[in-house]
């Protein structure tokens, strides 16, 4: 699948192992390759799914310097949208119950910036999922932040562990953008890479 592909060398520019893991289930050869320290701060008039586009479309641009002519960057930037406001990965683990607290008993949007970039051709997209969390009580909030680690998720949960199996009430959308990569979209935009 993907012939179009066949003479790029893939990038994935993400240091999370879930994108490493959904990138694997499109059975492609890819590579991943993180740099340190990409300034992901973003204009405060943006709203929504503007804010992880406008991200994805940042971390691109610091890899074109270094991208060879053969290369394709997948950059990618999530965020969980709740009151008109962006949470990204909790600074500690108060922050984490507060974002959780915050979530319990309502919907909030996921949305994931994504930006594949060549040489000479850069697509971006934005995917949007709509989750419906349970109440949650302080006990499942706390076991959950000292258990696992929200630390380095959006919004400080991951929908593949535990907090998802009980909280997460319904999803609209796709599930595998709650983790941080819309696999389904992705593989579309890819097919319309034109070939080496």
């Amino acid at each position: 699948m993907l012939d179009n592909l066949k003479g790029y060398k893939i990038i994935l520019a993400s240091a999370s192992p879930r994108r490493r893991e959904l990138m694997n289930g499109l059975d492609v050869v890819f590579e991943v390759r993180s740099l340190p320290d990409v300034d992901e701060s973003f204009p405060e008039t943006l709203q929504g799914g503007d804010i992880p586009l406008y991200i994805s479309k940042k971390k691109a641009d610091a890899y074109r310097s270094s991208m060879t002519n053969d290369e394709l960057v997948i950059t990618a930037d999530t965020i969980v949208w709740l009151d008109d406001k962006a949470l990204g990965k909790p600074v500690d683990a108060d922050d984490a119950r507060r974002m959780l607290r915050n979530m319990s008993g309502k919907t909030h949007n996921v949305y994931t910036g994504v930006t594949i970039t060549t040489a000479t051709v850069q697509r971006s997209f934005v995917a949007c999922s709509n989750v419906t969390f349970a109440p949650l009580d302080e006990s499942e909030i706390e076991h959950y932040v000292t258990k696992y680690k929200p630390m380095d998720k959006a919004g400080a949960y991951g929908a593949q562990e535990w907090i998802g199996y009980i909280g997460m009430e319904n999803i609209e959308g796709s599930y595998f953008n709650v983790m941080g990569l819309p696999v389904q979209r992705l593989y579309n935009e890819l097919k319309k890479i034109p070939a080496l």
